[in-house]
């Protein structure tokens, strides 16, 4: 299998092959916002870094961490070092997971299981990390005659381990953060389908509007408006997927106004809404 080297060229062979896909990184394309990718992503830190935001939760960033997301969640690293982040990402398309699971072994869980307590972080040890990096380069450095069916049948052995592993971890408390910033996230989550603004946050935590926003913004790297409308949009894409109407959707998801909620979708996602309806539907 080829190993990428842009994130964006990998993510791009996953979908059009409905595949999956990897990509070794060691430093950033561009400085990206919260984003929102159609596949499964696996993210393995092998430098380290400081704080990622995936949906509703932030967490710190070091050497062997390994962070599993799914197709709705929004995702931000913030404050990398500017010298190295190297970081192993593996793209994976979901109906292709779900086409090699069984009735007995779900290789979807760690994507689909989200509840109060999950954690999408998971730290792996020195023995867990080696264990990792030797199927990642039996992936990726297979070739000749049964290439294809090595490629294959160690990726499914691959996500057996990592499922393993995510359910070991629903029993260990393994990720931090500020006490106050996962307030003000919880209380944005709970509220994000009504009117809610920097104001309307500020003022039910006795914050002023300027605290409020430093605040989030060094927690987090990124502002409480786009973290509400990559939220909004995260939301959509999944009611989309369930076949929701358009109209339906925006509203439900706090867009008052439809423009607003095409040029948010359009601009996150990369299409429109009524593509990628078509599409999620097919």
């Amino acid at each position: 299998m080829k190993e990428f080297t842009s994130c964006k060229e990998s993510i791009k062979s996953c979908i059009e092959n409905k595949y999956f896909s990897i990509a070794h990184l060691h430093s950033e394309e561009e400085t990206m916002a919260i984003h929102i990718h159609d596949c499964y992503e696996i993210y393995y830190s092998i430098s380290g870094g400081k704080q990622f935001l995936i949906d509703n939760k932030l967490y710190t960033i070091t050497p062997g961490n390994l962070f599993v997301i799914n197709q709705f969640e929004g995702h931000y690293v913030s404050q990398i070092s500017k010298t190295t982040h190297e970081r192993i990402v593996i793209s994976i398309y979901p109906d292709f997971l779900k086409a090699i699971s069984t009735n007995k072994t779900d290789l979807n869980y760690c994507f689909k299981h989200r509840d109060n307590n999950f954690r999408h972080k998971i730290e792996l040890n020195k023995e867990q990390q080696s264990r990792f990096i030797y199927f990642i380069n039996k992936i990726i450095s297979t070739e000749g005659f049964g290439s294809d069916i090595i490629e294959y049948s160690s990726f499914i052995e691959l996500m057996v381990y990592l499922t393993k592993l995510s359910l070991a971890n629903e029993d260990s408390s393994i990720y931090k953060y500020n006490n106050q910033i996962q307030e003000i996230i919880n209380y944005i989550n709970d509220n994000v389908t009504e009117n809610i603004t920097v104001k309307s946050i500020a003022d039910n935590f006795f914050l002023s509007e300027s605290y409020i926003c430093r605040i989030f913004k060094l927690a987090t790297g990124t502002t409480i408006n786009k973290y509400i409308i990559a939220r909004r949009i995260s939301m959509a894409k999944a009611l989309l997927s369930n076949g929701f109407s358009i109209n339906d959707v925006y509203f439900k998801c706090g867009f008052n106004d439809y423009s607003n909620f095409l040029k948010s979708f359009k601009k996150a996602v990369g299409v429109s809404p009524k593509k990628y309806s078509t599409f999620s539907m097919n």
